[in-house]
């Protein structure tokens, strides 16, 4: 028996633990790996002087202007702060003549974000303070110390920031004050050998403990490792080369052929705006990609991936030299831009329009600077995506699709990796998700074994993706990540690496994969509920933001291709259109719309709201003034009529409100059925008749004297005896009890009570919300075990008729919180609309208001970008048990044979159908990561709009615009006015299904403009689209406004002799034309 034998095998464990212990901190580290890492370590005078200036407030100065001020002296252990401020150092360093033929680095904790700068204004360097495994304070000085070196002058730039904003958003404010200490400040000499060993042992460390534990080459690992650390003698440095003489014996080892495949591409996932507001993310860009561009000059097979325009813009705007070293990086094909979106948006919330500019601003970029548009839609971190997607991100001209979240599910494991994504029109994109189940591995062995094992798809495609480096916060790969890959590229037991442009990957499974499984419609995301509701007003601005530009864009090109029509001049405000969509795509990033950011990230989306409201009153102003000229009067006292200007493509009759200025113009007799002055603001109503779809038409006295009175006058009354009232035309009756709730929805002329006996709609709940871990982003599933029924009181009469009816309702919600409601029924419409004021200070609560309808189906319909999607009303499996909460747009229907309802809103995207009871979600009060989330005054509108016949044969998705896009009341002066009762400007008959939503000038040729139509209830259609916009051709073009090859399909027929084209669409088809002069 030897006496000196490795009885490893009798105690793995043991053994394990040793070698994890030659690698680790604590007590340790003063006799293992980490006692060699340095060989020498100089601070302070003479060698290192400090100096600092802080800038005021919470401003973040440009280097320009720091380097003027007067900087003062500072030392290691000093403190700097509070949270988000900025503090130069200049600091002058002298390389000892010690450290002579040796690598040299400065390093420099603040335990906070810096970067380092240039004397003359170059940015660096990004550097990550504090001990988590972001840490990066190394910056090198030379890469081989002379004698005699001279001294450097050099500065930093630290944010009092971490990684991941100011300590734990859980639990405190980010805003809070927080100090952040210097720590160290020093010239170092690694030991470059021992940094290699220590690598070395990092990859068969964990391969030991990684592999299968009864497998021959785990054995070899825990060999390997327990043989280094028996030769390895900290105090006698020549040791190291032998113990790497072992590691290196054992990665020599390569794997077979038939071994699985990993394309590895770094990246650092950054979040444009989360625990952090904007304007720090334009310093993380800069920090972050400045640190990558340094390793790809240390390692040239190193390929890194960056997404977002928006954040290249920033980096264009405030560090031009650094953004000029990235596009020879990409042209060297290091560094990828990639993705082809303004940010990382939210899919759930966003118009389809929207959706749309995300692509249409992404792409323009990346092709105008990169020089290529992005084959590959790169969103790793988002909370659902729309089943409009593949067909969205085929006519941007990608084909690629990459995300990671839905590993996150936590009901339902999502069962592929790599996979066909069908849309709802049939549209399809190779999808993958990253086996690994991380944007931010860290290249270790662990993850490469996980791309084998977690590979759901392995059978049709032996390849993944590896997505490393540090993210969210930015930051990205570090060195010691490419110095692993390195030793992991071809080493018996894992799978092969490469580094590769992801267009590589999808490229080779698109070429050599076995037939791929399917996946179809919506990917629904079984996490993160909640921001379907939290920032309530975040939401509503988006949602009014959205339909204002559209409304903007469309008056504006009428304006412009029409601008000699009254000798007006009006240029199509091109560049300010793209600077606001690059605003209001900027806040559907996927942090911000959802409303899981800090509370400064929505003092910043304020302001952007705010600026775009004023913008585009401006625009809207000017373009009518341009199309109605003269007649147009911008004072309502003067006024003498109202052109009412209908932005929809079909023919509407609604009530409108007439200004308390001019009401009085419009006043008849108390009695006339034709106008009512309002009881609440002294304004006329008036039901305008006939307003034809992206038409006008005139009226004034005269002309609402000579017109018909209501055929359907609204009463108004209290039930005999009762506390309950009628709202009554002549289409439905509405009783409303005294707490406020819908009693009986009694439609007329189907003869059908739409409530069940015993059963209430309008009936508010409010519900214990305190999720399991993350408070904004999630409602659960047990938050249905836990609510109250609120009762109304003081219903009261607001409005008798005869246009409009109204009752209204205060809702006690606690002590400190009340919900004022108008319910009101026109002359006009079946429709019963709800307004809602509500004054908010809860703590983890959620309201909602539900209604229990006398209709059966298994499945309600919701609207989504540019179509339906339909959901199970019941909870068969577990599948259609994690859809309890789901996203809708405007609208939610719950039809049977022969008849239906729907549920509209104005602002709200949280609904749930359970059996026949439908539930919108209004408001939550979460406290993470913003403390101050939805407290204070909000208001909203939600609707229900009965119909006869399904969905596919209602009129929901028109009724649904119509609550959203308002008619437009213009007042003129004079009486003859040749544009408000002349033909449209557009028209769109033959195909109710389908809606025009945009039109627009060409982004490269202002003679030409653009239209946008899409088929909305999932059938054929063939629709005659008729324009009174001059032009001599139409061509079909995706949404980057390229010429699409239609194959001669037929899909376009221009009628002859006419301004009329024929536009044949598939179901929920997306069409864009071209008109030109």
């Amino acid at each position: 028996m030897q006496k000196h034998m490795s009885y490893l095998q009798k105690h793995p464990s043991i053994t394990r633990s040793r070698v994890n212990n030659f690698l680790g901190g604590g007590q340790w580290e003063d006799v293992n790996i980490k006692a060699a890492l340095y060989d020498l370590r100089v601070s302070g005078e003479p060698h290192v002087h400090l100096e600092v200036w802080s800038a005021p407030g919470q401003d973040r100065p440009t280097f320009e202007h720091a380097v003027k001020q007067q900087f003062k002296p500072a030392k290691v252990g000093q403190v700097f702060g509070p949270s988000w401020t900025t503090h130069w150092f200049r600091i002058r360093a002298t390389i000892p003549g010690s450290f002579a033929g040796k690598l040299t680095q400065f390093m420099f904790d603040t335990n906070s974000e810096a970067m380092v700068w240039s004397e003359d204004g170059q940015p660096l360097l990004g550097l990550t303070g504090g001990n988590g495994g972001e840490r990066h304070v190394d910056y090198l000085l030379t890469s081989c110390a002379n004698e005699s070196e001279p001294e450097r002058t050099f500065y930093i730039e630290m944010a009092c920031n971490g990684l991941f904003g100011n300590g734990d958003y859980h639990v405190h404010p980010q805003d809070r004050d927080i100090y952040y200490r210097l720590s160290s400040a020093e010239i170092v000499a690694p030991n470059q050998e021992a940094w290699a060993l220590f690598h070395d042992m990092e990859v068969i460390v964990e391969m030991a403990s990684r592999l299968p534990q009864e497998s021959p080459r785990s054995w070899q690992a825990l060999t390997a490792a327990n043989d280094i650390v028996n030769i390895f003698n900290h105090s006698d440095l020549s040791t190291i080369k032998p113990a790497r003489e072992i590691a290196q014996k054992f990665l020599s080892y390569k794997t077979s052929d038939a071994a699985h495949s990993v394309f590895a591409v770094g990246n650092c996932h950054i979040d444009t705006a989360w625990l952090w507001p904007y304007a720090e993310t334009k310093r993380k860009s800069a920090r972050s990609w400045a640190t990558q561009l340094n390793l790809m000059d240390d390692y040239p097979e190193y390929r890194f991936a960056a997404s977002q325009a928006q954040q290249f813009q920033w980096l264009l705007e405030n560090y031009p030299s650094l953004f000029e070293r990235i596009q020879k990086k990409s042209k060297d094909g290091q560094f990828i831009p990639i993705g082809g979106t303004w940010v990382e948006m939210d899919c759930n919330l966003p118009s389809g329009e929207s959706l749309v500019r995300q692509f249409l601003l992404g792409q323009q970029f990346f092709k105008q600077h990169f020089g290529e548009y992005c084959d590959v839609f790169w969103l790793p971190d988002t909370f659902g995506y729309s089943s409009q997607l593949p067909q969205i991100v085929r006519l941007a001209e990608a084909k690629y699709f990459f995300t990671q979240k839905l590993s996150w599910n936590n009901i339902n494991k999502f069962p592929h990796t790599t996979f066909r994504w069908i849309g709802l029109d049939g549209s399809h994109v190779l999808c993958h998700m990253s086996p690994a189940e991380t944007y931010g591995a860290q290249c270790r062995p662990n993850e490469l074994i996980n791309s084998v094992t977690r590979h759901k798809d392995i059978a049709y495609t032996n390849e993944s993706l590896l997505l490393f480096g540090n993210g969210d916060g930015g930051g990205g790969p570090l060195r010691s990540m490419l110095e692993r890959l390195r030793r992991m590229e071809d080493v018996d037991g894992l799978p092969k690496v490469k580094q590769a442009h992801p267009r590589e990957f999808y490229k080779h499974v698109d070429e050599t994969a076995r037939e791929l499984v399917s996946w179809k419609g919506e990917l629904y995301f079984e996490l993160h509920r909640g921001t379907y509701t939290s920032q309530s007003n975040n939401k509503r601005w988006n949602r009014q933001s959205e339909f204002l530009l559209r409304d903007a864009e469309m008056l504006s090109t009428i304006a412009h291709m029409r601008r000699s029509h009254h000798g007006a001049q009006f240029e199509y405000p091109h560049d300010e259109f793209v600077r606001l969509w690059r605003l209001v795509c900027l806040n559907q990033f996927h942090d911000v719309l959802p409303g899981s950011a800090i509370n400064m990230a929505y003092r910043d989306s304020d302001k952007i709201y705010k600026d775009i409201f004023k913008s585009v009153a401006d625009i809207r102003k000017g373009a009518l003034a341009c199309i109605y000229g003269d007649a147009l009067n911008n004072s309502e006292n003067d006024g003498t009529g109202m052109a009412v200007l209908n932005t929809t493509g079909w023919m509407r009759s609604e009530i409108i409100t007439i200004p308390q200025s001019m009401a009085s113009r419009f006043a008849l007799d108390k009695h006339d059925a034709r106008v009512q002055i309002s009881e609440r603001d002294g304004s006329a109503l008036a039901l305008v008749s006939n307003v034809p779809g992206f038409g006008t038409c005139l009226i004034n006295p005269d002309t609402l004297a000579g017109s018909k009175p209501a055929n359907s006058p609204v009463r108004v009354y209290q039930c005999a005896g009762e506390d309950s009232f009628v709202l009554e035309n002549a289409l439905v009756r509405v009783v409303i009890d005294a707490h406020g709730r819908v009693r009986s929805f009694y439609d007329l002329s189907e003869r059908r009570e739409l409530v069940p006996k015993g059963e209430s709609g309008n009936v508010f709940e409010l519900y214990n919300d305190v999720p399991l871990y993350w408070d904004a982003w999630d409602e659960e599933i047990y938050l249905r075990e836990s609510f109250k029924k609120l009762d109304g009181t003081s219903v009261a009469i607001v409005e008798a008729g005869p246009i409009l009816g109204s009752v209204s309702v205060k809702v006690p919600i606690s002590d400190d919180s009340v919900l004022t409601q108008v319910i009101s029924l026109s002359a006009a419409s079946p429709r019963l609309d709800f307004d809602c004021d509500i004054d908010w200070h809860e703590n983890r609560k959620s309201l909602k208001t539900a209604f229990t309808w006398d209709i059966t189906s298994d499945f309600a319909t919701y609207e989504t970008q540019y179509g339906v999607v339909q959901r199970p009303t019941h909870r068969n499996t577990s599948w259609d048990l994690a859809k309890f909460e789901v996203c809708a747009h405007k609208f939610a229907d719950l039809s049977e044979y022969g008849y239906g309802v729907a549920m509209l809103n104005d602002c709200k995207y949280g609904h749930s159908t359970i059996a026949n009871t439908m539930t919108l979600s209004l408001i939550r009060a979460p406290k993470s990561p913003d403390e101050h989330c939805d407290m204070g005054r909000h208001k909203f509108r939600y609707a229900i709009y009965p119909h006869k016949g399904t969905f596919s044969e209602s009129r929901v998705v028109q009724e649904a615009y119509q609550f959203n896009v308002p008619l437009l009341h213009i007042p003129l002066s004079g009486t003859e006015i040749a544009d408000a009762n002349s033909s449209p400007f557009f028209s769109v008959t033959g195909a109710p299904n389908v809606v025009l939503d945009a039109v627009k000038v060409a982004e490269d040729d202002k003679q030409s403009f653009i239209v946008r139509m899409y088929e909305a209830y999932g059938g054929h259609a063939r629709a005659l689209l008729t324009s009174r916009l001059h032009s001599s051709s139409i061509t079909k073009v995706n949404i980057l406004e390229h010429p699409i090859d239609d194959d001669g399909d037929g899909s376009l027929h221009m009628l002859p002799h006419s301004n009329t084209v024929e536009v044949a669409f598939k179901p929920f088809e997306i069409v864009t034309l071209m008109f030109s002069q």
